[in-house]
C-alpha cells in the first residue's frame, strides 16, 4: 500500500510502500518514554520504498535493552517522531510512526509487542467516558 505523511509542522515529509498487515503496538518501556504516551503505533516498511521529501530529520542513538543500537528520526522543528531503525547498513528495515502516515485510519494493528510494559490500564479504555471533540 503506498502511503504518505509529514511531521506535524510539515517540515518533514515522506513517501513509502507499507504492508498493512505489518503494523504493531509496542508498550515496551523505551516507546512509552520516547512517545510520552502509553505505547507506540508502528509500521514496519523496508527502507528502500522510503523517499524523504522536505528536511533531514534529526537523529537520536538510543540503546535497546538488548543492547542494540536503534535510530530515532525526529522533526528538529516540531518533535514528531518519524521512524526508527537498527544503525546495521543493510537490509533497513523502517518502523515508522503511524501518527505521521496520512492514512493512519487504515493501519489498524495486527499484533502488540512488549506487553509485559504494558500500562494495565489500557485494556480497558472503552469504559472511559468519551467526549469527541475539546471545544
Amino acid at each position: 500500500m503506498k502511503i504518505d505523511g509529514a511531521c506535524h509542522c510539515g517540515n518533514i515529509k515522506f513517501e513509502a510502500e507499507v504492508d498493512p498487515a505489518k503494523v504493531v503496538i509496542c508498550h515496551c518501556s523505551d516507546c512509552q518514554s520516547l512517545s510520552a504516551s502509553a505505547f507506540r503505533t508502528v509500521a514496519f516498511v523496508d527502507a528502500s520504498t522510503f523517499k524523504l521529501l522536505g528536511a533531514e530529520p534529526k537523529i537520536y542513538i538510543k540503546t535497546a535493552e538488548s543492547g542494540n543500537k536503534r535510530l530515532q528520526a525526529f522533526c528538529s522543528e516540531c518533535g514528531s517522531g518519524i521512524y526508527a531503525t537498527s544503525d546495521e547498513d543493510s537490509p533497513k528495515v523502517l518502523g515508522l510512526r503511524v501518527g505521521v502516515i496520512t492514512q493512519r485510519d487504515q493501519l489498524p494493528p495486527s499484533k502488540q509487542i512488549w506487553t509485559s510494559s504494558a500500562q494495565a490500564w489500557v485494556d480497558d479504555m472503552n469504559s472511559l467516558e468519551k467526549v469527541e471533540k475539546q471545544s
